[in-house]
């Protein structure tokens, strides 16, 4: 027994020595040893070998269907004014055949809806060895089952244990280093010292998620005192910000383990926790984050305006508050590579703990992040005209989906608003007594 022991705690001393050599000591450096890029080029070539191999296994006109229902979706809807279609049936003030306008939109809504399939994964035109991410591949060949399975034992066996140690080293030197941290007296080296740490264990985590990160345009990257906001696709998005620059974070006060590593980090750095009740304060929210960004030598805050995950092909409603506080807005788009793993969220379906565990027995996390050019308020222009600008902005840059809807209907019905809204456009079509207007699925009005 004594023996079995001795020689777990030697693997287990050879295991960390080889992390904490080739993986820890680099990221306190910024450096690499060039074994993820080693990685990512054999994980290239084997996806591309796997892609032909299922070419090969179905039919051609099976290969392009799915490509266009991948793609395209189900419905191929035209984007008209309710003016102009209903304008092409009559041409008289009403009649009967206005039904067909809301029959039409009705079944389209009930066959395939351009909200809700944005709240579950992404669906890939080739498939990347993972069997969760597309239902639609079967048995190809036995030499892509070999690979298969062998990509199964090295993900579980292999990749699975070394992120979860690297996890577990860089969330305890999170805690570790900002707690010894937060003892100094305020000084610029305190605030050297704090960043230095932000940035070590996040380049730890993201590492831990065999993270490849392509940032542009970084002289555009967020400067202290500003507002840096971006579109939301998981929770690792702060870890994707924060391994090249340092934020304040916004958000509310958790438990647990989340809720030691918040009262631990805030002692160093200036980040913004509420309590519950405190979060239901608009005006609390909003004075709090105004006399952050006054100082301007604290660090930028970084807010996801959508205020939920969306799954990395559109970029939803935008909330408002983010854009009443004043200051300079500094946008950033997140695009990540479905191909090599889905960084997507969804909370409706999988706890933390589900969705870390898929994550990190994917092959990789793989995205781009392109740092925009700062923003503000014009002349004239209120907070929710503010934010749609800013989101358009941000989903012209990423190749995203620019919709309009709010991101809370994952979880809420639509508004009553909403309804009486077409309603009204429609009354005020027909009588002549006035233009149509945009209903509240846009940027929050209230």
């Amino acid at each position: 027994m004594e023996d079995l022991l001795f020689a777990a705690a030697k693997v287990m001393s050879v295991w960390l020595t080889v992390a904490f050599t080739l993986i820890v000591l680099p990221s306190v450096f910024g450096a690499s040893l060039g074994i993820s890029e080693l990685y990512m080029r054999i994980l290239v070539k084997t996806l591309e070998w796997a892609t032909r191999r299922i070419q090969k296994g179905v039919k051609q006109e099976q290969a392009k269907a799915l490509k266009n229902s991948a793609s395209s979706g189900i419905i191929q809807r035209d984007e008209t004014t309710m003016e102009k279609e209903i304008a092409g049936l009559h041409r008289v003030d009403f009649e009967l055949s206005d039904v067909f306008y809301f029959s039409k939109k009705g079944i389209e809504a009930i066959v395939e809806d351009e909200v809700t399939q944005r709240f579950s994964s992404e669906e890939l035109v080739s498939w990347n060895l993972l069997t969760r991410t597309n239902v639609n591949f079967q048995y190809i060949s036995l030499r892509l089952t070999v690979v298969w399975v062998l990509g199964v034992l090295i993900r579980y066996c292999l990749l699975l244990p070394l992120r979860v140690t690297l996890a577990a080293i860089g969330i305890v030197s999170m805690i570790v280093g900002t707690t010894l941290v937060g003892q100094l007296p305020n000084s610029s080296a305190k605030d050297w010292l704090s960043e230095l740490v932000h940035l070590t264990c996040s380049r730890i985590l993201v590492r831990a998620l065999s993270g490849t990160i392509t940032y542009h345009n970084k002289e555009n990257r967020p400067q202290k005192g500003g507002i840096c906001v971006a579109n939301h696709t998981s929770p690792i998005d702060v870890l994707i910000l924060t391994n090249d620059g340092c934020y304040a974070m916004v958000g509310q006060a958790h438990g647990g383990l989340m809720g030691l590593i918040q009262r631990s980090t805030v002692k160093a750095c200036p980040h913004v926790w509420f309590e519950r009740s405190e979060m239901k304060d608009r005006h609390l929210v909003t004075k709090r984050l105004r006399e952050h960004i006054a100082d301007k030598n604290k660090l930028p805050i970084l807010i996801f305006p959508e205020g939920t995950c969306i799954n990395n092909t559109s970029v939803m409603m935008f909330k408002k508050g983010s854009f009443e506080i004043g200051g300079t807005i500094y946008p950033v788009a997140i695009k990540y590579d479905p191909q090599f793993g889905d960084a997507f969220w969804n909370s409706s379906k999988y706890d933390i703990v589900s969705y870390l565990l898929r994550i990190m027995t994917s092959w990789a996390i793989v995205c781009n992040v392109w740092y925009m050019p700062p923003m503000v308020r014009e002349e004239g222009e209120d907070a929710v005209q503010f934010a749609n600008r800013v989101k358009s902005a941000i989903a012209h840059q990423g190749g995203l989906t620019e919709l309009s809807w709010d991101g809370g209907l994952k979880r809420a019905r639509v508004k009553d608003t909403f309804k009486e809204q077409q309603q009204k456009n429609y009354s005020k079509m027909i009588v002549g007594n006035g233009s149509t207007g945009n209903p509240s699925m846009g940027a929050e009005s209230d």
